[in-house]
């Protein structure tokens, strides 16, 4: 049965939601509303001057080749992230899920690594892979690998990339182990009786069950690498060498922060938020046909 709290006035529920209401409109709408302003002007460098353009600058940045290679390098590092953090992740899971001795330490150490910031995270792999002072980097010159992320682009393509899946790792690994401990033991058991053991039972009865848990982890591991990846990035590398880093949640940094190119950077903002909400939506369209 459907359990409701009902309230004797409007008094108290416009008390309790108004917090929630109030960070939304100052840290969400008016933010919003103000790069959507800046998004249809063109402002100088000093913030001065500014006239109306219309779409010009979203027409500016869809014919740009740098805009578009941002998008491309965006779309490749949200899908590389995404399938390391959750491969890992369900790996990682389901070999927490067994019944081993101190199993709760094991899944503890695992869930740690979520609680590091991104730009401690960027730090801490500064200090093994540096150039100069690298642990790990100095390891590599011995062996006669030349590894310098700071000039070779793929290089530092790939270590943002593995840095942002293993920061993400532990997030996945929590929703996998909670997918997995929820799967009926009668229907593994089963499922052994019948001589499906190993990765074939994994395959045919266990992921299957995991499908809503799946589709929601893609969702959030495709907002967080898009989104969320900001500070790592920056701290590391600041999107270079050149732009091989620059995904673009950077880009919008670099165009209105650095280069002062208000108008253009907005327009990025909007963009953004439109493919966040576009996301979001999917998401929640899903698992709402999923629990009904």
């Amino acid at each position: 049965m459907e359990r409701r709290t009902l309230f004797a006035g409007w008094m108290l529920p416009a008390v309790l939601v108004a917090p929630q209401l109030a960070i939304t409109v100052l840290f969400f709408l008016l933010p919003a509303w103000r790069a959507f302003g800046e998004s249809v002007r063109a402002t100088d460098a000093f913030g001065l001057n500014s006239s109306f353009v219309g779409l010009a600058n979203f027409a500016e940045l869809f014919q740009s080749s740098t805009y578009q290679a941002a998008l491309v390098r965006t779309f490749v590092f949200c899908i590389a992230v995404t399938c390391l953090a959750m491969g890992f992740g369900l790996l990682l899971a389901s070999f927490a899920n067994r019944a081993i001795r101190g199993a709760r330490v094991y899944r503890i150490l695992l869930i740690w690594p979520y609680a590091i910031a991104p730009a401690i995270a960027s730090v801490i792999f500064v200090f093994l892979l540096q150039p100069q002072i690298g642990l790990l980097t100095n390891l590599f010159g011995r062996l006669g690998l030349d590894f310098n992320y700071a000039t070779h682009a793929d290089q530092a393509f790939l270590l943002v990339i593995v840095i942002a899946a293993w920061k993400q790792v532990s997030y996945n690994f929590i929703f996998y182990l909670a997918g997995l401990q929820s799967v009926p033991r009668s229907v593994i058991e089963a499922a052994t009786l019948d001589g499906a053991r190993g990765f074939y039972r994994f395959r045919t009865m266990i992921f299957p069950l995991l499908a809503p848990t799946t589709f929601f982890l893609i969702i959030v591991n495709i907002v967080y690498a898009a989104f969320d990846t900001f500070a790592l990035i920056f701290a590391l590398t600041a999107g270079g060498p050149g732009t091989a880093t620059e995904t673009l949640v950077v880009k919008v940094y670099r165009d209105g922060i650095l280069n002062l190119d208000i108008g253009g950077s907005a327009a990025q903002s909007i963009i953004l938020m439109v493919i966040i909400i576009g996301l979001t939506t999917i998401q929640f369209r899903y698992t709402g046909k999923r629990a009904g």
